[in-house]
């Protein structure tokens, strides 16, 4: 009977615990706040993660577009890739000619490529100018190997304006601005080069900036030459240049600084004092 009586208290006690632990479990309950804790952390993580997809796809497409354009870049077996461009003009213009910020020059191409220019430079550092800018300062620019993207903005605007934008940003010796009255939507620029186009996804454009840009057999004038500005570039004028402009062999204004062609440039003595670098949009 004893051992009946202990068997029975046993089991009675093994029920109790039982009891207690199920009823510890059910006052627990389901961890809700853990669960919206952590759901909270993988929507937050998946938000970045599509954040950063969306913000990068046009730098990575750009990579691509590159890499793709790479078989342009030019050699000694092949100095001017351009030419294996479809639709490229060229001129032959003598560098190193310049005028003063108050006079003009009665450029034979529009926009211009070449020719006589303002001894100031426009920043030509992946700078993106809102504005229209002046003939004479761009064009100095190319003179020191940029490449010049000009658009009419009549016709480029919203996803193909940023198409060219993400060329441009932060790319060296690239720059570009609205040309009003252009007569086709796009217009690239390089020293004695020039490319129209009229999307912004033509590949030509890559292929034409892989070619040019700082292309170091002959393309350009002023080799090892600055695209740091070191003042503001003036205006475009759209009106059409008067009586007293410069001809396209005109020899240089008296007083001006004369660059020495490859021999590179620092910069202006008479200019104020160097800035930094400008910034990727004006």
């Amino acid at each position: 009977m004893a051992n009946g009586t202990t068997r029975k208290k046993g089991a009675s006690s093994k029920n109790a615990m039982k009891a207690a632990r199920s009823s510890v479990v059910s006052k627990k309950g389901t961890p809700w706040g853990t669960i919206i804790a952590v759901v909270a952390i993988v929507v937050l993580a998946a938000s970045v993660v599509t954040y950063y997809m969306v913000a990068s796809a046009p730098k990575r497409d750009q990579k691509t577009r590159e890499e793709n354009a790479a078989a342009f870049a030019p050699s000694q077996q092949d100095p001017d890739p351009s030419k294996r461009i479809a639709g490229v003009t060229t001129a032959t213009y003598e560098g190193s000619v310049h005028v003063t910020a108050a006079e003009r020059v009665a450029y034979d191409k529009t926009p211009p490529f070449g020719g006589p220019h303002d001894q100031a430079w426009a920043a030509c550092n992946g700078v993106v100018y809102e504005k229209a800018v002046r003939n004479e300062n761009m064009v100095h620019g190319l003179e020191h190997g940029a490449v010049w993207i000009a658009y009419n903005p009549a016709q480029i605007s919203g996803e193909a304006l940023d198409l060219l934008k993400v060329r441009v940003e932060g790319k060296p010796y690239t720059v570009m601005s609205p040309y009003p009255n252009l007569d086709k939507p796009i217009s690239l620029q390089s020293w004695g080069h020039q490319l129209k186009l009229d999307s912004a996804s033509d590949e030509r454009i890559d292929q034409f900036i892989a070619a040019l840009r700082t292309n170091p057999y002959g393309a350009y004038p002023e080799r090892d030459a600055t695209c740091d500005a070191q003042i503001e570039p003036g205006d475009f004028d759209p009106a059409p240049p008067g009586p007293d402009a410069k001809p396209m062999d005109y020899k240089g204004t008296a007083g001006t600084q004369q660059d020495q062609p490859g021999a590179g440039q620092s910069g202006m003595p008479s200019a104020p004092a160097t800035q930094p670098s400008a910034p990727a949009s004006k």
